[in-house]
């Protein structure tokens, strides 16, 4: 078993663990403003291993899942909260999943299309957001429609928005804040995904995913019951 020692060398060598959160997920971080910090299950889960570990931690708020993976190599995060995929699985080791999250498109308030398997039709465009789990999926799954990679979630928005794509497909929690911010979209009925959602480590450190691993298979209560000074049992 990794000591504590070992695991803290590979995921604290600054004094405290840098954990690169993505802030286009709004149901696993956000800032709120009443509390005036960042708060959601990604958070709460990062001050946990904070507390196990008895070290610092420092949140860095990134815009998108593309802009952690960006920051991969140039020694900016320690430990990032992205989805699992078999495309970053020669780069990362992940984490059993702590939730999953769902992805589904937004269409125009006037497209014929309702539900998700209405979509998947000969001449569609659909924007999509390049490094995100849940395009990787969407590009194995379409059978007849095509992918219009974007750089990020918002800029898939913005396409549809300008009538250069039929549907924009996303994180259902975003696409939801767009569709209130924005009139004249709506989301489709059900999903075409659900994305796990993991703790990611640079390949090499064994330690710290050995550590991980342990951490979320004992995490002993829902993610939504979690509150960042709870200290219940883990290993």
């Amino acid at each position: 078993m990794s000591t504590r020692k070992q695991v803290l060398a590979e995921i604290a060598p600054t004094g405290a663990i840098r954990a690169a959160v993505n802030m286009s997920n709004a149901a696993l971080v956000r800032w709120d403003d009443e509390a005036g910090a960042l708060v959601g299950p990604s958070v709460q889960i990062a001050h946990k291993i904070a507390e196990q570990l008895d070290c610092g931690l420092l949140l860095i708020q990134y815009g998108s899942a593309a802009d952690i993976l960006a920051d991969a190599d140039g020694d900016k995060w320690d430990i990032a909260f992205i989805a699992s995929d078999p495309s970053r699985a020669g780069r990362f080791s992940f984490s059993p999943p702590y939730t999953s999250v769902k992805a589904t498109y937004l269409v125009p308030d006037s497209s014929s299309f309702r539900r998700v398997e209405d979509i998947d039709v000969e001449g569609v465009r659909i924007a999509s957001a390049r490094s995100a789990a849940y395009t990787k999926q969407l590009e194995r799954m379409l059978e007849s429609a095509t992918v219009s990679h974007t750089d990020s979630p918002a800029a898939a928005v913005e396409l549809l928005v300008g009538s250069q794509c039929d549907a924009a497909a996303g994180l259902a929690e975003y696409l939801i804040q767009t569709s209130v911010r924005i009139s004249g979209f709506r989301l489709v009925e059900g999903t075409f995904s659900e994305i796990p959602q993991t703790i990611a480590v640079h390949k090499g450190a064994i330690h710290a995913s050995a550590f991980l691993a342990d951490f979320i298979d004992h995490l002993n209560r829902p993610i939504g019951n979690l509150v960042p000074g709870d200290r219940s049992p883990t290993r």
